[in-house]
C-alpha cells in the first residue's frame, strides 16, 4: 500500500530541510564525539529558525541499563530545571496578564506567612535568583510531603540581604510555584497543563507522567533508595519528596513540544494564530530584570548572561535567553535571529560522575547560531 499523499510531502520537506541544514556533519560529529567519550549516553537536537524546523535527529541510547535501547526524536525526558521556565515561569507571566500579579510586591503579599510575616524579599528577586536564600531544602534526613516542602521554603531564613547577590536557588521556584496555587487556586501542574500545554498542543508534557508512557521515557540516576535507574519518577529529590510536582523540577517533556513552546515565545505570545500571552509580558519576563549594580542579567525565571548560560554558544546575543536542566537538558531562545536550539539529554544515566555537559551546549548552541547565519562580527541575514 503507497503512503498517502500529505505524509509524502511532510517526509520530503523533512528531508529537505534536514539537506539545507548546513551544520549537520558538524553537529554530528560533535555529538557522535560526546557519546564515544562517555559524556552522554545519547541526544535529541531540535533547531527551529524562522517558523520552520531546520534540524531534529536522535543520537545513541536513551537507555543504557538494565538494557540498551537506542534514542528516538519522540523521547520523553525529566527536564528538570527547565520546569522553572516551562511550567513555573509560564503560569505566572499568565497570571501578570491576569493582572494577579506585581513582581515588586513583596513575597509576603501573597505568601503572608513568609519568613513569620516580615521580609523585603519580593517576586522580583525570587524569579531572578536575587533573594538571598540558600540553593535547596535540607533534604537529611528525609521528609515527603507537597506542604512539608512549602513549609520548609516558608520558614527558610536568607543567607544576604535581598538584591545583593546572585544565588541560584530551588527554594525561590518552590514558594513560587505556591504563589500559582494561591493565586489560581490549582496546583502548578493543573494551572500549567490548563492554561500553557494544552494550549500549545503540549500533548507529551506533564507532571506525574502515567505508567504507559514508560517505555519512552529516558531514565536517569540509579534510584538512592536502591533498585534501577529512576524512570517517570523525578531525579529532583526535593520534587520528589514534594510528590513529584514542584516549582523548580517535576517536567517531562520532548523535543518536539518543547518546539512548540519556543515558537510561541519566538511570535511573542502567539500560537498558529492563538494569543495565549501579551507580547508585553514576554518582553518583560525574557529581558534583563537583574538589579542595576549586578553583572549578571536574569530575566523573570530566564537565563540571559550568568555562570548557567554556557548553552548561548559563543555566537547567540545578548538578549537572547534560555535554561539548563541538570539531568542534561537546555533550551536557548534567540528573538533576533527567530531561532531556537533544543539539547535534550539524560547524561546523568546511570549515574553522573564527573562528566560535564557545558561544552557539548556550547558548541551545539555555537554550530547552529553560525548555521541561521551568525559571525563574530555579528548577524548577517
Amino acid at each position: 500500500m503507497k503512503p498517502p499523499l500529505l505524509v509524502l510531502v511532510a517526509c520530503t520537506l523533512i528531508i529537505q530541510a534536514q539537506e539545507a541544514f548546513s551544520g549537520a556533519s558538524a553537529l554530528d560529529q560533535t555529538i557522535d564525539d560526546a557519546i564515544q567519550a562517555g559524556t552522554t549516553p545519547g541526544a535529541v537536537v531540535l533547531i527551529g529558525h524562522d517558523g520552520k524546523i531546520l534540524y531534529r535527529k536522535a543520537y545513541g541510547d536513551r537507555a543504557i541499563v538494565p538494557q540498551r535501547e537506542r534514542m528516538t526524536p519522540d523521547t520523553i525526558f525529566d527536564a528538570a530545571s527547565l520546569t522553572k521556565v516551562i511550567a513555573t515561569t509560564s503560569c505566572l507571566m499568565k497570571l501578570f496578564d491576569r493582572g494577579k500579579l506585581d513582581i515588586d510586591q513583596p513575597v509576603t503579599k501573597y505568601l503572608p506567612e513568609f519568613q513569620g510575616g516580615h521580609s523585603a524579599i519580593t517576586v522580583r528577586n525570587l524569579m531572578t535568583h536575587f533573594s538571598g536564600l540558600r540553593p535547596d531544602l535540607t533534604l537529611e534526613p528525609p521528609w515527603t510531603g507537597y506542604e512539608t516542602g512549602v513549609r520548609k521554603a516558608l520558614m527558610e531564613k536568607p543567607t544576604a540581604p535581598p538584591g545583593a547577590k546572585f544565588v541560584y536557588s530551588d527554594i525561590n521556584f518552590v514558594l513560587l510555584a505556591e504563589i500559582v496555587h494561591r493565586l489560581s487556586g490549582k496546583m502548578l501542574s493543573d494551572f500549567a497543563r490548563e492554561e500553557v500545554f494544552q494550549p500549545l498542543d503540549m500533548k507529551d508534557t506533564r507532571f506525574l507522567p502515567p505508567a504507559s508512557e514508560i517505555p519512552r521515557i529516558a531514565p536517569t540516576e540509579f534510584d538512592p533508595a536502591g533498585g534501577p535507574p529512576l524512570r517517570g519518577v523525578v531525579d529532583d529529590p526535593t520534587a520528589r519528596y514534594m510528590g513529584g510536582v514542584a516549582g523548580d523540577a517535576g517536567l517531562f517533556t520532548t523535543a518536539d513540544d518543547l518546539a512548540k513552546f519556543a515558537r510561541m515565545m519566538l511570535d511573542r505570545g502567539v500560537f498558529l494564530g492563538k494569543r495565549l500571552f501579551t507580547a508585553e509580558a514576554v518582553e518583560k519576563f525574557t529581558h534583563s530584570q537583574s538589579p542595576p549594580d549586578q553583572p549578571i542579567q536574569r530575566g523573570l525565571g530566564w537565563d540571559i548572561d550568568s555562570p548557567f548560560s554556557k548553552n548561548r554558544g559563543e555566537l547567540f546575543p545578548i538578549g537572547s535567553y534560555g535554561h539548563t536542566g541538570y539531568t542534561g537538558t537546555s533550551i536557548w531562545i534567540d528573538p533576533q535571529s527567530k531561532s531556537f536550539v533544543i539539547l535534550l539529554t539524560n547524561y546523568i544515566h546511570p549515574r553522573k560522575d564527573k562528566r560535564s555537559l557545558r561544552a557539548l551546549r556550547s558548541r551545539v548552541a555555537t554550530i547552529a547560531a553560525a548555521s541561521v547565519g551568525y559571525t563574530y562580527q555579528g548577524y548577517q541575514h
